[in-house]
C-alpha cells in the first residue's frame, strides 16, 4: 500500500509532540518495545541520553524536572524496564516534580495474555503518578502528550506515565496539530492577601517556612525582599535549603532531619506560622510531632499550589491555593505594620543558626564538617550539590551553605542511589556549572555504573564517596534499638579509586582532612569527571554522635 506523504508513524508523531512541547532531552535505556520511537529520534531535535539502568534514567529525568521546572522525559522498555524506573516516579511524586515517563508496551493484539513482559501500567503505577494512560490510537498522540505536559506541571506538579503499544508506534497517522502546553497556575485572591497581612500584623512570634516545588529565581528573590522588609525569620523544609540564601541574616536554618533543637522550639513557640510551598510532610514535622495534628497550636497560614494538600493533615486558619511564583510578587510588595518589633527575635534566631553550623569534630582523621566549610568557601555560589540517602548527608545539610537557586538536588523521599544520576543530569543540563555528587559507599554503589554515562556525555561531575564500609543509617538505628547486634549492615567495597579510573575518570583518595583541598582542586582542574574517595571512621555516625555513644545509651 502506498502511504500518503503526509502520513507519519506513531513514533514520529510522538517525537514531534514532545519537541513541540519544548522537550530537548530524554533519558532512558533503549528497548525493543519502542524501537519506532528510537528511530524517530534519529535526526530529531531531541537528545537521547543512554543510561546504564532504568532507575538511574528515571532519577535523571526527575532531577532535570526539579532543576528546570519543566517535565523531565524518560523512556523505558516494558516490564523490567518500567519496574526499575518506578523509584524515580516515587521520588517525583513525593517531591512534586514534573516528569513524564514513556513506557514501551506489548502490541495491542497481545493484551491480557500475559505476553512477554506485559504489565497493565494503569493499575501498576496508580500510586506513584498523577495520571497513567495507554495510547492505543496513533492519531491521538498529540492529545495525550499535551495532556501529559499539562497534568505534570499544573496544580501540585508530579509524574505522568504513558504506555506505548509497539504496534501503535508503527501505525501510520496524519500529522497532528500541536499547541505547546502552558501550565495552569493557582493565584491568590485579594482577600487572601488581606487576611494574611492582618494575621501577620497581629503576630508576636511569626515564622515563615519555605519549601516544595514551583519556585523560580524571581520568586526566591521576591520572598527574600518580603523577609527583609518585615524582619521575618525564614526556615525551610526538608531538603529545600536553596529556597533562601543561607548567608542572609533572616535565614535561621532548615527544618529537616536532625534540625537545630532551638529552631524546632522556635516553630513550636511561634504564634503565626506561614508555610509557603511545603506539604508539611513527615521529615519536616518530625513524624508529624512538631505540630499538633490536626489543629496546630499556631495560627497556620498554609500556601500550596495543590488545593488537595490544604488541610490534608494540618487544618490551617488560612488556606491559600497559590504557587510560589504567583504569590511571591505580592509578598515582595507587602509592608507589615510594626514589623520592627520582630527584628531582635530574628537576630537571635540567626545567631543560633551560626552556632549550630559551626564545624564540629568527629572521630577519625577526616573531619567531615571541615570539608564542607572548605567547599562553601571555595566553590562558586551556583554550585549544584546532589545527594541520595544516608547519614553522610547530615553533614552536607548542616554545614554547607546554599546561596543560589536551584542548587540542591536531594530526594525528600529518602531514596538511595539518587545523587550520582541526579548530578549527571544536572551537569548535562548546566554544563558550565560546578556539580558535586555526595554519596555514601552504599548509596554510590546503587548507581555507580552511571560513571560510564558521565564519561560518554562529558558530564564532568565531581563525585565524593564517603566510605565507612557500612550502611550507616541502618547501623545507627541498630545501635539505638538493638545495641551490639549488628546484622546486614557491613559492606565489602571495591577500591573506589581504581574502580573510577577503570571508567576513565580522574580519581584520588583522601585519608585526612588536610589532603582534601588539593584533591578537590585537582578534580576541578581535571577536565573530565572526577571521583574522590573519602575514608570515614565508622565511629563518625553523625555530626554530634558516635556509634559508641549510641550503643552506650
Amino acid at each position: 500500500m502506498t502511504i500518503d506523504q503526509q502520513q507519519i508513524t506513531g513514533g514520529e508523531a510522538l517525537i514531534e509532540a514532545l519537541t513541540a512541547n519544548g522537550a530537548k532531552l530524554a533519558f532512558g535505556v533503549p528497548g525493543e518495545s519502542y524501537l519506532a520511537a528510537l528511530d524517530a529520534m534519529h535526526g530529531a531535535d531531541l537528545e537521547f541520553i543512554t543510561c546504564r539502568h532504568e532507575a538511574s534514567a528515571a532519577n535523571m529525568a526527575e532531577a532535570y524536572g526539579k532543576l528546570t521546572g519543566k517535565p523531565g522525559i524518560c523512556f523505558v522498555t516494558r516490564g523490567p524496564g518500567a519496574t526499575h524506573a518506578t523509584i524515580g516516579l516515587h521520588t517525583a511524586f513525593q517531591d512534586s516534580t514534573p516528569m513524564i515517563i514513556l513506557i514501551g508496551q506489548v502490541a495491542s493484539d497481545q493484551v491480557e495474555r500475559e505476553a512477554f513482559q506485559e504489565i497493565d501500567y494503569r493499575r501498576f503505577l496508580s500510586e506513584v503518578t498523577k495520571w497513567t494512560a495507554e495510547i492505543n490510537d496513533a492519531s491521538r498522540i498529540s492529545e495525550y502528550i499535551g495532556r501529559a505536559f499539562r497534568v505534570a506541571t499544573s496544580g501540585r506538579p508530579g509524574p505522568v506515565a504513558l504506555a506505548l503499544p509497539e504496534d501503535m508506534l508503527t501505525d501510520f497517522c496524519a500529522r497532528q496539530d500541536i499547541k505547546p502546553y502552558t501550565p495552569a497556575l493557582a493565584h491568590p485572591g485579594p482577600s487572601d492577601m488581606d487576611t494574611l497581612k492582618s494575621l501577620l500584623e497581629n503576630a508576636e512570634r511569626p515564622l515563615v517556612m519555605l519549601g516544595g516545588s514551583g519556585w523560580s529565581n524571581d520568586a526566591v528573590a521576591q520572598v527574600q525582599t518580603f523577609a527583609e522588609n518585615n524582619n521575618l525569620p525564614i526556615t525551610v523544609s526538608f531538603r529545600c535549603q536553596d529556597r533562601f540564601h543561607n548567608n542572609h541574616p533572616n535565614y535561621i536554618g532548615d527544618m529537616g532531619i536532625g534540625a537545630n533543637p532551638a529552631l524546632i522550639k522556635r516553630m513550636t513557640d511561634a504564634d503565626v506560622l506561614v508555610v509557603l510551598g511545603s506539604r508539611l510532610g513527615e521529615m519536616t514535622t518530625g513524624g508529624y510531632a512538631r505540630l499538633k495534628v490536626p489543629v496546630p497550636d499556631q495560627t497556620l497560614i498554609h500556601i500550596h499550589q495543590g488545593a488537595e494538600e490544604l488541610g490534608r493533615v494540618f487544618q490551617p486558619d488560612l488556606a491559600i491555593n497559590a504557587t510560589p511564583q504567583t504569590i511571591a510578587p505580592l509578598l515582595a510588595d507587602m509592608k507589615l505594620a510594626n514589623s520592627d518589633r520582630w527584628a531582635d527575635r530574628t537576630t537571635e534566631a540567626r545567631a543560633s543558626f551560626e552556632t549550630w553550623t559551626t564545624p564540629t569534630d568527629n572521630p577519625g582523621d577526616v573531619k567531615i564538617a571541615a570539608l564542607y566549610e572548605h567547599m562553601r568557601d571555595e566553590l562558586p555560589e551556583d554550585t549544584i550539590f546532589c545527594n541520595g540517602a544516608g547519614n553522610y548527608a547530615a553533614w552536607l545539610h548542616r554545614f554547607y551553605r546554599y546561596r543560589a537557586f536551584p542548587t540542591q538536588l536531594a530526594p525528600t523521599s529518602g531514596a538511595m542511589g539518587y545523587g550520582v544520576p541526579a548530578a549527571i543530569a544536572a551537569k548535562i543540563a548546566y554544563p558550565d556549572k560546578t556539580v558535586i555528587a555526595c554519596a555514601g559507599d552504599g548509596c554510590f554503589m546503587m548507581s555507580s555504573m552511571e560513571l560510564a554515562t558521565a564519561m560518554r556525555y562529558g558530564a564532568n561531575v565531581i563525585f565524593l564517596v564517603f566510605n565507612n564500609s557500612m550502611l550507616g543509617t541502618i547501623r545507627m538505628h541498630q545501635e539505638m534499638h538493638y545495641p551490639e547486634r549488628v546484622s546486614g549492615t557491613d559492606l565489602t567495597n571495591p577500591d573506589f579509586v581504581a574502580f573510577a579510573k577503570s571508567f576513565g575518570l580522574h580519581a584520588a583518595r583522601v585519608d585526612a582532612t588536610e589532603e582534601f583541598p588539593a584533591a578537590l582542586a585537582a578534580a576541578r582542574a581535571a577536565g573530565k569527571p572526577a571521583l574522590i574517595e573519602i575514608t570515614i571512621d565508622p565511629e563518625a555516625i553523625g555530626p554530634t554522635a558516635t556509634l559508641s555513644s549510641l550503643r552506650n545509651k
